[in-house]
């Protein structure tokens, strides 16, 4: 019976995994980059974004036509962008981080030294740099920025835009978010505006500001290409994040920089980009970044609710593939399919199996994955959640206590 339940997970994880894309965090490295995704880590490749050239078609009549008029904004201003980076260039800072790895005597043996009995060698260190982007909220020197730029560095240096180079300390970072708040020791500072992600409209004219591959102050405008792109929508699956999409060129090292509205107020924080695609970009939407930094700021961490379920959207293609390929008789294409629970999590402990089909959460009908995280992130650590699932063609009820986010932090020296 063990072995059927390893083959059947095995087979649903299979068919989870060829559901969405890969992502890339817009992490800058010099030698090997630094990140607060396990998941995406792996996957880091340096990926350029940019707009894709069109043709154009020379019309066979003699007659030319009125060029179209320029689109712009801020009153009509074509070089609107010209004013909204004077304005919010000076908060815009680069981040370089840091972190010093320890290779273990057994990473550096060589076999040969065993065999003609050879001392073993002693530890090694090496150090891994990377570079990032950030913002200036705060007068006195609080700086936003992604999690992933500065997970796990044991030394953060703050270059601002007039050249002085400060040292950094992170008071918080949220890796479910990615979201992170670094201190320096100065005051006076010019900050940026933030505005309001909620009513945002495809279409709008954004701004991107940040140090992509290095290159310092780097200035990129496009259109917002779309709103609420869920995580797995992007491949980033241990995100809580609903993306603002924008076609603004931004690459590596444009991590933590903001992207701004026609009126220099940051809308989001660049993050990622898919991985081998061209104007694809991800940016966290600023009420979810502050909401986050706000915490952080207050203690250090943010406490998300937690349930410890893996699943996917049940499709009526993947229900017959389950169905077909496992020999189990789902009887509805409709709701989340659970398809491995965490030891020792609060679902474990509620009972929950692989194989159940969430139909409902506090009389909340769901049909996607979007759909329970949204009411799992908004739901409160320790309040029991009534979890309706389809178990075998019955529907049975499960109260399930979200316990707080286990998040795993790299050791900080």
């Amino acid at each position: 019976m063990k072995k059927d339940t390893d083959t059947s997970k095995s087979i649903i994880m299979s068919i989870y995994r060829n559901n969405y894309l890969g992502c890339v965090l817009l992490f800058g490295a010099a030698s090997m980059s630094l990140s607060g995704c396990a998941q995406l880590a792996n996957s880091l490749n340096t990926s350029r974004s940019g707009t894709a050239a069109t043709e154009s078609t020379v019309a066979a009549s003699p007659i030319v036509a009125a060029p179209p008029p320029i689109i712009s904004t801020s009153g009509g201003d074509p070089n609107f962008v010209v004013g909204v980076v004077q304005k919010v260039g000076p908060a815009v800072v680069r981040i370089d981080s840091s972190r010093t790895i320890s290779q273990s005597p057994e990473q550096l043996e060589d076999p040969f030294r065993r065999f003609f009995g050879e001392s073993t060698p002693e530890p090694r260190q090496r150090v891994e740099r990377g570079s990032g982007s950030g913002f200036i909220i705060n007068a006195n020197g609080q700086i936003l920025t992604n999690s992933h730029v500065v997970d796990g560095a044991d030394s953060v240096t703050i270059t601002l835009k007039d050249g002085r180079t400060l040292k950094g300390k992170v008071l918080g970072e949220d890796q479910v978010t990615d979201v992170a708040v670094v201190q320096i020791e100065t005051n006076n500072l010019p900050t940026v505006a933030l505005g309001n992600s909620e009513k945002l409209q495809p279409g709008e004219a954004v701004i991107a500001i940040g140090n992509p591959l290095g290159l310092n102050n780097t200035v990129t405008s496009g259109i917002l290409s779309a709103t609420g792109r869920s995580s797995s929508d992007i491949g980033a699956t241990d995100k809580r994040v609903d993306y603002i999409q924008t076609d603004a060129a931004i690459n590596p090292g444009n991590s933590g920089g903001p992207l701004l509205n026609a009126r220099g107020e940051v809308i989001g924080m660049n993050t990622a980009i898919i991985k081998g695609a061209q104007g694809l970009g991800f940016a966290i939407p600023i009420n979810t970044a502050q909401r986050i930094a706000q915490e952080l700021i207050a203690k250090g961490r943010v406490d998300h609710p937690y349930l410890g379920i893996q699943m996917v959207t049940l499709t009526p293609e993947i229900r017959e593939r389950v169905n077909v390929r496992l020999g189990i008789n789902l009887s509805t294409d409709k709701g989340v399919l659970l398809i491995d629970i965490v030891p020792r999590s609060p679902a474990a402990a509620a009972g929950l199996r692989a194989g159940d089909v969430i139909q409902s959460i506090s009389n909340q009908p769901v049909s996607k994955i979007e759909e329970v995280q949204k009411i799992v992130e908004s739901s409160k650590i320790g309040s029991p959640l009534q979890v309706q699932v389809q178990r075998n063609g019955q529907l049975t009820q499960v109260a399930v206590s979200p316990a707080a986010f286990p998040v795993q932090r790299q050791a900080r020296q």
